[in-house]
């Protein structure tokens, strides 16, 4: 199981990279900061990037370009993979090649724009709308981590939303939140805004049968999409789509045991280890 969600952190085909190069060029994110600890581990990665599309798609405009632009729908592991790819490059690899990536990114969402069902235009570049998607992604791998694996102090979770400001701004992010009382005061603004919708029960549904692991551990999948259901916070967890979707009675331990492997396991030549070495190699 470790395994296979770890694979989600490896560069999809036709994308292969070594972390480990060009020895010494720093990241965007610093080597000895909390980011490097908290991405690190797969199985919190994939609750908080879970957790993150969730409320991403409570938000009208936001929901609307992720779902009428990506292939979501249609292949979810290799989108799984590219954004995967895109937050390890973002927090590990060498400044020059995440500047690079970044840059592809937004010139691809200069050409995403359209109208909700509603009659609202929207922008994929829209700073505001960047703003939150960079937020819900930090908050998200944050508080798997915090939840499942091992506690953060309040100072170490508004590091991590400090320690992303580089790229938030590479990114068009230009207001994202520097602290966690910065994340709150934007939910509260935000939270007006987020509506229920259909997409949130397809988007679930989709987690729980994505072939994302083998079918005889695909029990485990759904209990860690639960997990990410758990950490959502209101107003969107009582939203009819996820009331009741998350852990049941004595679940949370087991998905703490599974996060907490994850960060014991020998799980190959990772990114973020690759990453260290590319570090070291300078000293």
């Amino acid at each position: 199981m470790l395994n296979t969600i770890q694979d989600l952190m490896r560069p999809p085909a036709g994308m292969d990279f070594d972390f480990s190069q060009p020895p010494g060029e720093p990241a965007l994110t610093p080597a000895d900061g909390v980011s490097w600890r908290v991405f690190a581990n797969p199985v919190a990665l994939f609750i908080g990037g879970v957790a993150a599309v969730l409320l991403e798609l409570a938000e009208p405009s936001v929901r609307s370009g992720v779902w009428d632009h990506t292939g979501f729908r249609v292949d979810p592991v290799t989108r799984l993979r590219r954004t995967g790819f895109a937050a390890m490059m973002t927090v590990y690899g060498p400044r020059t090649a995440a500047e690079a990536l970044i840059a592809r990114v937004t010139r691809m969402h200069a050409r995403v724009q359209g109208v909700t069902p509603d009659g609202l235009p929207y922008r994929a570049d829209d700073p505001r709308l960047l703003d939150w998607v960079h937020a819900t992604a930090t908050f998200g791998f944050t508080s798997s981590y915090h939840r499942y694996v091992q506690p953060l102090s309040a100072h170490e979770r508004d590091r991590v939303f400090a320690e992303g400001r580089a790229s938030a701004r590479l990114y068009g992010a230009t207001h994202a939140p520097r602290s966690w009382a910065e994340w709150e005061a934007l939910l509260a603004r935000t939270a007006p805004t987020l509506e229920a919708s259909n997409i949130l029960a397809d988007f679930l549904r989709i987690m729980a049968n994505a072939p994302i692991v083998p079918a005889p551990l695909r029990l485990l999948q759904r209990l860690l999409v639960r997990a990410a259901v758990q950490i959502v916070p209101e107003p969107v967890r009582s939203l009819p789509q996820l009331r009741g979707q998350g852990l049941r009675a004595g679940e949370a331990a087991v998905v703490r045991a599974l996060a907490r492997g994850g960060a014991l396991l020998p799980l190959g030549d990772t990114p973020p280890r690759q990453a260290v070495r590319r570090m070291v190699t300078a000293r």
